[in-house]
Formats: structure tokens, sequence, C-alpha cells
């Protein structure tokens, strides 16, 4: 089963994420399926890069977001298409 999560990066007491496509059971800053967004909430204001047409992507072949990347997305919407 795959999952959209985040992996932590960045140093210590700085972290910023990289929102990836992963197999459930990996740990979580395996090598992951596909690099689909990042978020760094040390910035001001924090910055939420999401790759929304991937996303999407896999979202229909079955991968299940955790709550943290629902709540980014819910937060973070589409741009509208042009």
């Amino acid at each position: 089963m795959l999952m959209i999560r985040m992996a932590r990066f960045g140093a210590k007491k700085k972290p910023s994420y990289r929102v990836v496509v992963i197999e459930k059971e990996r740990a979580r800053n395996s090598r992951s399926v596909e690099v689909v967004g990042l978020y760094n909430p040390v910035s001001q204001p924090p910055v939420v890069d999401l790759k929304h047409d991937r996303i999407d992507y896999w979202l229909k072949n079955g991968a299940q977001p955790s709550d943290t990347v629902r709540r980014l997305l819910k937060n973070a919407p589409a741009p509208a298409a042009v």
C-alpha cells in the first residue's frame, strides 16, 4: 500500500520536509517512489509547494495521504486551471 507522507530533511532545529509517495512499511526517510512537494515551516511565511497534478494521480491510484498531508492539501488548494 502506498502513502503520501512527509520525510524530514534539514539541519537540527531547522526542519524542512519533502512530501513523498512511499510504501507504508518503509521508514520515514527511506527511498521513496516520488517526491511530490516541499514544506518549510521555519520560513516566514511557511512555504508549501505541492505538485497537485502528481498528487491527484497517486490519490486516484490508491495512495492514502497522512493526516498532516491531508491538512496541507486542504489549506493549500490547487491553483485554478487557465
